[in-house]
């Protein structure tokens, strides 16, 4: 069956006029926000997790993963790494698996996945301070907050932006929105001199439920992927 799902409608039709002089602001004001306990138990929970299982693998940051669907498909695309994936809600993240210890649900987590919840805007800065660097890092279809006010709820519009770039890896942003993937391009380019560029993507299997959902309707998919330093 042919799903309905919209594309996300804007008055705005091109990069806002207001992201150069945002970014400009956050890059030199270092965000400072103190850290939610939560989220530091959540880190650090994590953290130990993963030197426990397999310290030396690469590590693979699935950020906003939602049920996790994409965070088990990259888990056994890439073995040899260890993945995390990150959301603020439990109950997305408890919705479709279990863990490793037979708990109640429906999908077993493959061994190199660890699911966390917590506040990205604190465990990316945690793991900056920790001198943790994923190798790959990913952000599939992140809220759009389309409407024209909405810029700072972006992630290229908020002002924890630099410290997501400081962790580098290969960045890889994916949306159904063309204008999103064309600001989180400029903001790259603008905070790091890396070249990014927007571009079309057919993927051969939906990596999320809202790829999914978004492909069904018939949309449009964008990506932008960067080798960050």
């Amino acid at each position: 069956m042919r799903a309905n799902s919209r594309v996300p409608s804007s008055a705005q039709n091109g990069i806002h006029s207001h992201l150069a002089t945002l970014l400009d602001r956050h890059a030199a004001s270092p965000f400072r926000k103190p850290y939610a306990d939560y989220n530091r138990r959540a880190f650090a929970a994590s953290i130990e997790r993963y030197e426990r299982v397999v310290h030396s693998a690469p590590l693979i940051l699935d950020s906003c993963c939602g049920v996790g669907e994409s965070s088990i498909a990259l888990a056994n695309a890439f073995p040899d790494h260890y993945v995390i994936g990150v959301d603020q809600s439990a109950s997305r993240l408890n919705r479709n698996v279990i863990g490793t210890n037979g708990a109640s649900g429906t999908i077993q987590l493959p061994p190199n996945l660890d699911l966390v919840r917590a506040d990205l805007v604190d465990y990316w800065r945690l793991l900056h301070d920790a001198g943790i660097h994923p190798e790959r890092h990913y952000l599939l279809y992140p809220n759009p907050w389309p409407k024209i006010g909405h810029l700072s709820r972006r992630w290229h519009g908020h002002p924890v932006f630099p410290t997501l770039l400081e962790l580098g890896g290969v960045l890889e942003c994916r949306s159904n929105w063309r204008i999103y993937i064309e600001e989180f391009c400029f903001a790259v380019e603008r905070l790091t001199r890396h070249s990014a560029r927007c571009q079309t993507y057919a993927p051969d299997e939906a990596l999320t439920p809202f790829e999914r959902k978004y492909l069904d309707s018939g949309h449009a998919l964008f990506r932008t992927v960067v080798q960050l330093a």
